[in-house]
């Protein structure tokens, strides 16, 4: 049987995939999309959907707790881990319908199925009914990235656990060790710390989420420490000894080994790039540490295979592997395509109090030898934070003292994950601080304290 052959063929339904097929197809292409599991990939089903309901149900239970500074009274506070869970799979799986909805509604063929592609050009398909064979011109690689398992640190889904793991949680932990403090560690360790869970981070790095703004990180600490989290950084866990319903931990900090005992691990440190089986090495695809390299329009070096999202390299975020989506589907189609700025992307974790950043940290400015100005507004002298009852966080902001350009935006506190998009914009038009500063911010609102914290930077804050 000849092989069904279309223009574009993407494999892996992901944020990354799904978009790049929609996008192809809207622009005309024939289009197939192959996904080995679920449609909306680990992005909808195990990351960012359910993790951010989980997180909701845990900030509502910190919420009633907080009655009484609102003026209201809530008795017999409680949860229900169970119907926690039951909810977070419910928003995944309406939103993964969604994307089979998507799909078909733009006359994109979705193939269920592992994809291989055993020459340039073809494709693979590996179903419950057998083999089938494409053809495209256009191949691209969405296949994601999985749960990074360190020897003798491996998840059992008992004792240790994965993100998928901690997201149908069968029990709720007592005493809980977190490993690594990026933005997936850190969130499971704000959720489980919120229901009652006794916590432990360790953090191999000399401070929490180290991807942040280095002042941003310390105020994150000082609030986890006052939630009852322990911090450890610049700590490493060596060895987990497992038992019946106990796991002891040797954790090394400066030159020490301690042995520390929990009830359950979840084990956070890192992802690695789903490029097995796929047929790349004989491709002559440049693979780098379980990831494929590729120039900034994701142009593998191979002709007509591209690789988005993960797979291709950090950030690994889902709108960047959207964005990457949307670039290739109009590179392919002849269109003008816009390639993805790293420091251009927000990068937000959903932990309490949230933290949220765009550009380049203080220190990192500093490095690339700018001469810098640097802004700064606290929650507490914003009056929409204090009628929220919200008093704790800042707004930092950096711009080049000699251009005015925005260099970076770093946030902590309630609800900074939907501000920083207005930095975002900022950058991609280029915004100088007159720019911003010329804005008027309505009142009374979180997004007073982006303006103040511009505001600041050149020495004309008005409300602190």
């Amino acid at each position: 049987m000849a092989a069904q052959t279309y223009d574009v063929i993407v494999i892996g339904a992901g944020p990354g995939g799904y978009v790049a097929a929609i996008r192809a197809a809207q622009l005309g292409l024939k289009t197939a999309v192959i996904e080995r599991e679920n449609l909306g990939g680990i992005c909808l089903n195990w990351g960012c959907i359910p993790t951010k309901a989980m997180l909701r149900s845990s900030e509502v239970f910190d919420l009633m707790h907080r009655a009484k500074e609102f003026g209201l009274s809530a008795d017999g506070i409680g949860y229900d881990l169970d119907a926690v869970v039951k909810r977070s799979r419910g928003v995944a799986k309406q939103l993964s319908s969604g994307v089979a909805h998507l799909l078909k509604k733009n006359k994109v063929t979705v193939i269920m199925g592992e994809a291989t592609i055993p020459a340039k050009g073809k494709v693979s398909v590996k179903t419950d009914k057998g083999t089938e064979d494409l053809a495209a011109k256009n191949i691209i690689l969405a296949t994601g990235a999985r749960a990074r398992e360190l020897p003798g640190l491996e998840a059992d889904g008992d004792l240790v656990w994965t993100y998928r793991h901690a997201l149908t949680a069968p029990r709720m932990p007592k005493k809980l060790l977190v490993i690594g403090s990026g933005a997936i560690g850190i969130e499971f360790a704000s959720f489980f710390n919120t229901l009652g869970a006794d916590t432990t981070v360790v953090e191999v790095m000399d401070r929490v989420l180290p991807v942040e703004d280095a002042e941003i990180s310390g105020m994150a600490k000082k609030a986890f420490e006052k939630q009852g989290m322990k911090i450890m950084e610049k700590s490493m866990v060596k060895q987990l000894d497992r038992a019946k319903g106990k796991v002891t931990a040797h954790i090394e900090a400066g030159g020490k080994v301690q042995k520390m005992e929990f009830d359950t691990v979840i084990s956070a440190v890192g992802i690695v790039g789903n490029t097995e089986g796929l047929g790349l090495e004989a491709l002559g695809v440049n693979v780098d540490r379980t990831h494929v390299v590729t120039d900034e329009f994701c142009r593998t070096g191979v002709e007509g295979l591209y690789a988005i999202g993960d797979i291709a390299g950090a950030p690994w975020l889902a709108h960047k592997a959207s964005h990457e989506g949307v670039m290739v589907a109009e590179l392919i189609a002849g269109k003008h395509a816009h390639p993805v700025k790293p420091e251009s992307i927000a990068g937000c974790t959903y932990c309490h109090p949230q933290v949220a950043s765009v550009g380049y940290s203080e220190a990192k400015a500093k490095e690339l030898g700018y001469d810098i100005k640097v802004g700064r507004f606290p929650f507490v002298g914003n009056g929409k934070a204090i009628a929220l009852g919200e008093p704790e966080g800042l707004v930092k902001t950096i711009f080049d003292a000699k251009t005015g350009e925005l260099l970076g935006a770093h946030m902590i506190g309630a609800e900074v994950t939907e501000l920083i998009q207005g930095y975002v914009v900022g950058r991609q038009l280029e915004t100088t601080e007159e720019d911003l500063m010329n804005t008027v911010f309505p009142h009374p609102t979180l997004s007073e304290m982006m303006h103040e914290s511009v505001l600041n930077a050149f020495d004309r804050t008005i409300h602190f």
